[in-house]
């Protein structure tokens, strides 16, 4: 099936529900999905992002402006994973826990806007496997639009530049808590000073950043594209991860390879 055919395929399914409550993560594929959805449901669309100490303030702010762009309702819905020792205890189903509390909240807020279902930003290629998050959206019954029309990661991201929305081209953000290892426990100030260190990396121009925290340690990820640049600062860089809170910093001569 061709992209305009997916694309098409995607508003036709949407526009047979009453009405949608669009998880908005501030990323393309929920985007592009609001975007959808606002053309499929005028009037009948609304969005909402959880705010937690796991998504930085930029993330929240991102999605606002998302939806405003395409003419929809926003909510900051807050959640509580961090008060949940199965969530902190960060065991490898930390991913469940957090989705299970988002998706909670997101559902009595769809009821409180009389809104139908509640849809988020999963995709035809993302891999299923051992996903804790995806079974906790199977368990609260959130709809999966982009899967169910065939609609991948590129085509999410076309999708999104035929909307003209910014932030198309934008690098996948996960929650700052992917950045602890499991057995690592989740708190407040581990997810602040990964934050800070991202931002203070992000400030020195670099697009794609993730600091590992291990420990006391700050393992650094950024594109390979950018590493050489890097490698040629590391002094710089790794001061700045230091300054976050870190006690020693280095950058992973790997670079960054994957979404989390």
């Amino acid at each position: 099936m061709l992209f305009a055919q997916r694309a098409a395929l995607l508003e036709e399914q949407l526009a047979t529900l009453p009405s949608l409550l669009v998880a908005l993560s501030g990323g393309v594929d929920s985007s592009a999905l609001l975007a959808a959805a606002a053309r499929a449901l005028p009037g009948r669309v609304q969005a909402a992002t959880a705010c937690s100490p796991a998504v930085p303030q930029e993330e929240v702010e991102q999605a606002e402006e998302v939806a405003r762009m395409v003419g929809v309702p926003h909510l900051r819905v807050p959640t509580a994973e961090i008060d949940d020792p199965a969530y902190r205890a960060n065991r490898g189903d930390r991913c469940y826990h957090c989705r299970r509390e988002m998706y909670a909240r997101l559902l009595e807020t769809a009821q409180e806007q009389s809104l139908a279902a509640v849809a988020d930003g999963l995709l035809a290629d993302d891999p299923l496997g051992d996903r804790p998050g995806v079974a906790a959206a199977r368990e609260r019954g959130i709809l999966h639009p982009l899967r169910d029309a065939g609609i991948g990661k590129g085509e999410a991201r076309r999708l999104a530049l035929a909307f003209g929305l910014a932030n198309h081209d934008k690098p996948a953000q996960p929650c700052l808590a992917s950045r602890l290892p499991v057995g690592t426990a989740v708190t407040v100030e581990r997810l602040a000073q990964v934050y800070r260190a991202e931002q203070a990396l992000r400030a020195l121009g670099y697009r794609i950043v993730r600091v590992r925290c291990e420990g006391t340690h700050g393992r650094i990820e950024l594109a390979p594209a950018e590493l050489a640049r890097a490698q040629a600062a590391s002094a710089s860089l790794e001061r700045a991860v230091r300054a976050s809170g870190f006690l020693t910093a280095a950058i992973d001569p790997r670079g960054y390879r994957g979404a989390v």
